[in-house]
């Protein structure tokens, strides 16, 4: 069986998630990787056979999403381009990580796909939602990566085609412990605000995870440290909490471990305000936005915030039997899928 693995590279997660399916993938056949974007800071040895320069995402220093660059890094022309030659329809099984131009070029060829991962679970009306939804938010969850079948992952099991997220065997093998340091991960916001912002808490020892430095260095009472898979895993096992962005990997690893979690939801990106909406219902502490106000809300945090101990499993063999199972057969409803408009 040849299989290809559309992998968005927009983030970590994503690779991370990538790294623990592989060698379960390669049980089923010859997996290839097609991989998309720029903005993933982790090193990875996946097979990668396509790469694209996707759509990868830039930020301002305090944690928004810069709209204008994002922007002028479309090209549709080069898009187009890819979505040609990208030869889909040479593998029997083609599954994409919420990622576009696979999605696209099988919709182009009529060649079935399965979009799995954790946007895939927004396909149900029953995952989280803030209470005020954005309809552009929406429209791009449902529509950025289109498929014939839809495989999602969650903190919870919302619908029965939605499973409990992938965590790393590292940290499911860990044994949780207390250092008394607070783990930062907040990729959308420079060091300089965020050495600003922890410096007022000056009892308090914190270890940032910066996509800037290449070696680690300290100010004051804040530790940056380089992006390393293997140093965030260390520093998040032994923490007394973690501070991170509203993404879905990094916080579905601190409920695994039962430690303190505080999320901080990149502004203008709709999923991570979902995913917020799900983790408060969990009883874990949001906030809008790092400001003036943070001092206070991180003292308040740290008195009356609780942490959720989620106990998740290795349930990548169950997933991958699901999706195998259940695969999509060429010419099922595939014109009902896809606009004949796309389709040409």
């Amino acid at each position: 069986m040849k299989i290809l693995y559309a992998v968005q590279a927009t983030g970590n997660g994503h690779i991370s998630r990538a790294t623990q399916l592989l060698p379960y993938l390669r049980r089923y056949g010859k997996v290839d990787i097609f991989l998309s974007g720029a903005n993933s800071q982790l090193q990875n040895e996946l097979p990668v056979r396509f790469r694209s320069k996707g759509l990868s995402l830039f930020y301002n220093n305090n944690g928004g999403l810069q709209y204008s660059k994002l922007a002028r890094q479309i090209n549709p022309y080069r898009v187009w381009k890819e979505i040609k030659e990208l030869p889909v329809e040479q593998y029997d099984v083609v599954i994409n990580d919420f990622e576009c131009i696979t999605s696209l070029a099988c919709a182009y060829k009529k060649v079935p796909s399965v979009n799995f991962g954790h946007q895939a679970s927004f396909h149900s009306p029953l995952a989280p939602r803030p209470a005020n939804k954005d309809l552009v938010g929406e429209f791009l969850l449902k529509n950025y990566a289109i498929a014939s079948q839809y495989i999602g992952l969650h903190f919870e099991k919302y619908d029965d085609f939605i499973f409990e997220p992938v965590i790393k065997k590292e940290i499911l093998q860990a044994k949780s412990k207390n250092l008394g340091h607070i783990t930062v991960y907040l990729s959308a916001c420079s060091d300089e605000f965020l050495i600003a912002q922890f410096s007022k808490l000056a009892s308090f020892r914190f270890e940032v995870f910066s996509k800037v430095v290449k070696q680690v260095s300290t100010v004051g009472n804040v530790k940056l440290i380089p992006v390393s898979q293997r140093l965030f895993n260390e520093s998040l096992i032994s923490a007394y909490g973690v501070i991170t962005g509203a993404g879905f990997e990094t916080p579905a690893e601190v409920l695994h471990l039962g430690k303190n979690l505080l999320v901080v939801p990149i502004k203008g990106q709709y999923e991570q305000h979902c995913n917020a909406a799900a983790l408060e219902k969990m009883g874990i502490t949001a906030l809008k936005q790092m400001d003036e106000k943070f001092t206070g809300q991180f003292l308040n945090w740290v008195a009356m915030g609780k942490a959720i101990q989620k106990t998740y499993s290795n349930n990548i063999p169950e997933v991958l039997g699901y999706l195998m199972d259940n695969y999509p057969q060429k010419g099922v409803a595939l014109d009902l899928l896809f606009p004949e408009m796309m389709l040409g």
